[in-house]
């Protein structure tokens, strides 16, 4: 085989590894880690939107959640006013050579409370797949609110069928 052309396959065979790594990065990068959470937007302003961090659930009287230099909040138990959760499921594309296409859920988290001042706030936080399930059962039972889900569907995959009857 002449030189020319496995250089051409070489160059080829790398140039079709670096867009399928790029493509399987780039999917990797836009999600939030499968155990930390994510301040989409909201009322908060001592956190910057579309700061990743976690949530200290180790206080009893606040739920804390750092992002670190882009901010914190503690928002006390007590002043949630309300808590909603949505899943919603999105299409993720990839782009390079071969198309990777596939659908993914993302989970959304609402905490509307008081701050001391007595002005209401809200956060919206998008919860990595790991932490959905302890952080809804975790601040249902500390803060006394129920959560409202988007559809009772999504709320069966939380609760038992029974609790989910009228949504």
């Amino acid at each position: 085989m002449p030189l020319n052309v496995q250089h051409n396959r070489r160059v080829h065979s790398s140039i079709v590894v670096s867009v399928a790594l790029a493509t399987f990065l780039s999917g990797a990068v836009l999600a939030v880690g499968r155990d930390k959470a994510m301040y989409v937007r909201g009322t908060l302003s001592a956190i910057k939107e579309k700061s990743e961090g976690r949530f200290n659930t180790q206080p009893e009287r606040e739920l804390a959640f750092s992002a670190g230099k882009r901010g914190s909040v503690a928002i006390p138990y007590a002043a949630i006013a309300s808590l909603e959760f949505e899943q919603k499921e999105r299409v993720v594309v990839g782009f390079g050579l071969f198309p990777l296409v596939s659908k993914r859920p993302f989970y959304y988290l609402t905490i509307t409370y008081s701050d001391p001042e007595g002005k209401e706030q809200s956060g919206v936080f998008e919860l990595g797949r790991d932490i959905v399930r302890t952080m809804l059962e975790m601040l249902e039972a500390r803060s006394g609110k129920a959560i409202t889900f988007q559809d009772a569907e999504t709320c069966r995959q939380y609760k038992a069928s029974t609790e989910c009857e009228g949504r």
